[in-house]
């Protein structure tokens, strides 16, 4: 099957922060028998946070992340289940046995400017056979330059694909092209995109992703992310079947799959929010919407004002206990007005 354009459907891993890591082993079959189907030829599942991630920080999972992955390794026939791993939440430990349920592919994320902290992952993922993706978030909180050195290493480590991920939807379309093409005319190593819709971006950020030579593209079917979402699987492949960019995705199975089995999974419609908007518009991790309006509720302030200070202090994945201390302080400071 030709494909100019390799999507992977992050629905089943970054959809997570939208339901509160609530997913079940029902739901995460369906949904990967479904894609599959449709010819989706990478599908992620994990923790929101990736491996390791179900904790009382970060969010505490309804089903343990190991069965969800065995569940959706299970009904594909075709599609390679990836899993995400952020070194210093998940080990190797972790990663070792996600390949012993039937993952094909890890992918190895740390903070922009962190590359290094990826080697013993990437290099254990290489030993286990699986094929090894770097994932540089929150890349709009470096230039390019320090994006490529950081990519560099990746590579050197032994990534077969490096992602520019824009964690937070705050890249504008020039940076995007600024970024991919830097990287596309440096590494040897494919490379990727992955946007989040929180300036209403992500599909126009992707397709420039694609004119500067990236071929991988994540992309999340009904927008199911954290934050606002996703670039949406279903409209993307549709435009770049439009493009004649082909995906070897079937475009009606998955406006089908968006509408009839996803769709009902959702706790509220994927829109951008006035607080969503906030997190392109400071800079503030998508992942941080969810602690943030929980915060928000049990000191009674505004998210607003939250996400605005996260954007200030330039709090970055990792650090999500930050969210409740600025929400004390806030409160605080209320009392003594």
């Amino acid at each position: 099957m030709k494909r100019d354009v390799w999507i992977t459907e992050v629905a089943l891993r970054d959809g997570s922060h939208a339901i509160s890591h609530q997913f079940t082993v029902d739901q995460v079959r369906k949904v990967a028998k479904a894609l599959d189907d449709a010819d989706v030829p990478v599908i992620e599942v994990s923790h929101g946070d990736g491996l390791g991630g179900s904790s009382l920080q970060y969010g505490l999972s309804h089903t343990n992340e190991m069965d969800l992955i065995s569940a959706a390794t299970e009904v594909v026939t075709k599609a390679k289940i990836v899993v995400l791993l952020l070194p210093g939440i998940g080990t190797v430990q972790h990663l070792k046995e996600a390949a012993s349920r039937g993952a094909k592919v890890a992918r190895i994320a740390t903070h922009v400017t962190e590359a290094d902290v990826s080697k013993q992952h990437i290099s254990f993922a290489k030993e286990l056979g699986l094929e090894a993706v770097g994932f540089l978030m929150m890349s709009h909180m470096a230039p390019t330059e320090k994006l490529l050195e950081q990519a560099s290493l990746m590579e050197s480590y032994g990534a077969d694909v490096v992602y520019v991920v824009d964690s937070a939807g705050a890249l504008l379309p020039h940076q995007v092209k600024e970024r991919v093409h830097c990287l596309r005319n440096s590494l040897d190593v494919p490379i990727g995109f992955h946007a989040h819709n929180n300036l209403s971006l992500a599909v126009a950020n992707s397709l420039v992703a694609i004119e500067q030579g990236a071929t991988r593209i994540d992309g999340s079917i009904r927008c199911l992310g954290a934050g606002a979402g996703n670039t949406q699987t279903e409209v993307l492949v549709s435009v770049l079947d439009r493009l004649n960019i082909q995906t070897g995705i079937d475009v009606y199975k998955m406006m089908d799959v968006a509408e009839e089995i996803v769709a009902p999974i959702l706790q509220k419609p994927q829109e951008i929010t006035r607080e969503g908007l906030l997190l392109g518009y400071a800079g503030v991790y998508s992942s941080f919407l969810v602690h943030a309006n929980k915060a928000a509720k049990q000191f009674k302030v505004d998210a607003k004002d939250i996400l605005i200070e996260l954007g200030k202090r330039k709090v970055v994945g990792g650090q999500e206990d930050m969210i409740v201390d600025i929400a004390a302080e806030m409160a605080k400071k209320t009392v003594k007005a």
